[in-house]
């Protein structure tokens, strides 16, 4: 089914995007497309929260890096002190594997270190700074020795991470941390978290496929991204460059000619409620050929139909209201120096 939401009229320097980004308010468009309701079932545990972390720079990727996965999540603890905490999955050239990196922050967060582990099992203790005077003490704890992956850095199954804040599990992923948590069950406390927004970094080619939650107690979808050359079988003409988005194996997004349709906005609907999408491949047509090029396709829940798209003003509605913004995706795509 094929809607229609209201265009918005945006200035780009209001934008709630990454810096690569911004200019895509001149490029909204009102078109819409519907995915049905699916059920799926997947690896991750909880998702939607916090847009405004998906910190993400135009740099491209070291060139030992593969690919990266970076997850931010949301957790309040009993007390009520917000963190915000984020963990990074890189794979590198040197096929040793995955490595790990956490940082734990308070919200509104100090942007603090990630702290490489560089071990696959171990306990980390440090510091953390509350902007109190007073420093609260982080305990990490993980395991992923025995990790089963699939295409990405991202463990799928064999693993866990657990971050203990005052005395509280403050995050618990992985399928293997029940054991963990119960030699400690008895004197720690679980708090909430949520993942708040998610970023996938892979390395030599615009065809990607990842799973994503996009609201709380929804099912899991599969997205698929890809370019190529091709056209529709019924249409004669030379191939061009064709963009495609699938949702469950279900096409959602079409753009031809990208190389003059490289930016745009498409509004998509997944378990009822819109999705937005945008996307920014000029620099990965148009980038230098030393330094590769990249592209960007950032997804984002929306809660109504009448909210408006990206601005700095609705993520401060959504903290006076005492709630997490909707979940984003972003995933981007280097291409290989040559």
């Amino acid at each position: 089914m094929v809607g229609k939401t209201k265009k918005s009229h945006l200035s780009s320097n209001i934008l709630l995007l990454p810096s690569p980004m911004k200019d895509f308010a001149s490029c909204f468009s009102d078109h819409a497309v519907r995915v049905a309701d699916v059920s799926c079932s997947g690896h991750a545990s909880v998702s939607t929260g916090d847009s405004s972390s998906t910190h993400v720079t135009s740099q491209l990727h070291h060139r030992s890096i593969q690919s990266s996965v970076a997850c931010a999540y949301r957790s309040k603890l009993t007390t009520g002190k917000e963190l915000l905490i984020r963990v990074t999955w890189t794979r590198t050239n040197a096929a040793t594997g995955s490595s790990l990196s956490i940082s734990v922050d308070p919200v509104p967060y100090n942007d603090t270190s990630s702290h490489l582990l560089r071990k696959k099992k171990g306990t980390r203790t440090f510091p953390m700074a509350t902007g109190t005077g007073q420093n609260t003490i982080v305990a990490l704890f993980w395991d992923y020795t025995s990790a089963k992956y699939g295409s990405g850095p991202e463990p799928i199954s064999g693993f866990y991470v657990i971050v203990v804040v005052d005395s509280e599990f403050a995050l618990l992923i992985g399928d293997t941390c029940e054991e963990t948590v119960k030699k400690l069950e008895g004197t720690i406390k679980k708090a909430e978290f949520k993942m708040a927004n998610r970023r996938e970094q892979v390395l030599g080619h615009v065809a990607h496929t990842t799973r994503a939650r996009f609201r709380d107690g929804g099912a899991e979808h599969e997205i698929m991204i890809s370019c190529s050359k091709k056209g529709d079988d019924d249409e004669e003409g030379p191939p061009e460059e064709v963009l495609s988005v699938s949702v469950d194996n279900k096409r959602v997004v079409q753009v031809r000619r990208l190389k003059w349709n490289f930016r745009g906005n498409q509004t998509i609907f997944v378990d009822g409620a819109p999705v937005d999408l945008m996307w920014d491949i000029r620099d990965w047509f148009f980038g230098y050929p030393t330094t590769g090029g990249f592209a960007n396709f950032f997804f984002r829940a929306r809660s109504t139909l009448d909210s408006r798209l990206w601005l700095e003003e609705e993520q401060c509605l959504w903290h006076g209201r005492g709630r997490s913004p909707p979940f984003s995706l972003l995933v981007q795509s280097f291409r290989t120096p040559s």
